[in-house]
C-alpha cells in the first residue's frame, strides 16, 4: 500500500485570499468610519461598512482593539513620517512652524477618533504617538539650540502645551481656520526668543 500526502488542498489558497480580502475590507471600513466624526467604531458598524459579518471582522484581526490599532496606525504613520522629513529638510524652527500648522489640520479632521480609543489596547498607536511627541520635542530642542525660541520653558511643558491646545482648537465646531491661524500666531510669538 502506498501512502500519499497532499500538503495543501485547493480550498486553502482560496481561503487565504478571502482572509486577506476580508482583512483589507475591514481595515478600509474602519478607516472610513474614523473619518466620520461621531461614527460608531463597533465591530458591528465596521462589519456593516465592510459588507461582511461581525465574526469575519473579529477573525480577520482577532478583535476590535487590534483592528482599530491597525487603522489608527495607518492614519498616524504619514504624520510621524512628515515630522521626521521636515526635521531632515529644514531648520528645527521652520520644521516646527510648518508641522504645527499641518498637525492642527490633521487633528481637526480626526479629533473625534480620540474619544473612541479610551481603554483600548493599542500598542502600535501608542508607539507612533510617542514617536510624534519625540519628533516635536526634537524640533523644540533644535529651535532652542539655534536661538529661535526661548529657553526658559521646559521642552516637555511646551510639547504638552502644544498638544493640548492644538487639540482644543481642532475640536472647535464649526472648524475655524481663522482660530487655528490665530492660535499658531500667538503660540509661535510666545515661544519666540527675545534676542
Amino acid at each position: 500500500m502506498e501512502w500519499t500526502f497532499q500538503l495543501s488542498t485547493p480550498a486553502e489558497p482560496r481561503r487565504r485570499a478571502d482572509a486577506v480580502r476580508n482583512r483589507r475590507l475591514a481595515l478600509d471600513a474602519a478607516m472610513t468610519l474614523l473619518a466620520e466624526p461621531g461614527a460608531p467604531l463597533t465591530v458591528e458598524a465596521i462589519a456593516k461598512q465592510a459588507g461582511v459579518g461581525a465574526a469575519t471582522v473579529v477573525r480577520a484581526f482577532g478583535g476590535k482593539d487590534a483592528l482599530l490599532d491597525a487603522a489608527v496606525s495607518r492614519l498616524l504613520e504619514p504624520v510621524v513620517r512628515r515630522a521626521r522629513d521636515l526635521l531632515a529638510e529644514t531648520t528645527p524652527y521652520q520644521a516646527l512652524r510648518t508641522f504645527l500648522r499641518e498637525l492642527v489640520a490633521f487633528q481637526t479632521a480626526h479629533h473625534a477618533v480620540n474619544d473612541q480609543l479610551d481603554g483600548l489596547d493599542l500598542p502600535a498607536t501608542t508607539a507612533l504617538r510617542a514617536g510624534l511627541v519625540a519628533a516635536v520635542e526634537e524640533m523644540i530642542e533644535g529651535a532652542r539650540r539655534e536661538g529661535a525660541i526661548r529657553t526658559d520653558l521646559d521642552p516637555a511643558v511646551v510639547t504638552t502645551l502644544i498638544g493640548r491646545t492644538a487639540l482644543a482648537v481642532a475640536r472647535t465646531q464649526p472648524p475655524s481656520q481663522a482660530l487655528a491661524d490665530a492660535y499658531l500666531t500667538v503660540l509661535l510669538d510666545g515661544l519666540r526668543s527675545a534676542r
